[in-house]
């Protein structure tokens, strides 16, 4: 089990988080927490990021409704990234799509049977 002391944040305080569907797998988003978000996040149970582009706290769900509960949090082996699985009340992009995955994708092999 990783302690929050051994976490490395980058060089903007920052951690990129992995959010992903508790149920089904599914990714849902990339975002970023500093110390205070994360914080937040461990002790509301809900996912709190930090907006680059706003520069401010951003906790999910907030003005949407859309919350995201968590069910574990847990960081990489080396302790430069976290994963953290939810149960989510609504759409997880701020497009109100299900994930922010959702757009064209960029590549995808044809045959997924061979390895």
């Amino acid at each position: 089990m990783s302690s929050l002391e051994t976490l490395k944040f980058d060089e903007k305080g920052l951690i990129p988080t992995i959010v992903q569907d508790a149920k089904t797998g599914r990714v849902l988003t990339l975002a970023y927490m500093n110390r205070e978000s994360l914080n937040i996040s461990l002790e509301r149970k809900l996912t709190c990021f930090w907006s680059r582009s706003r520069q401010e706290l951003w906790l999910k769900g907030e003005t949407s409704g859309n919350y995201q509960h968590i069910v574990s949090l847990q960081a990489d082996c080396d302790g430069d990234a976290l994963l953290v699985l939810v149960e989510k009340d609504g759409p997880a992009c701020h497009l109100g799509t299900d994930s922010c995955f959702d757009a064209a994708v960029l590549y995808e092999r044809e045959d997924k049977t061979n390895g």
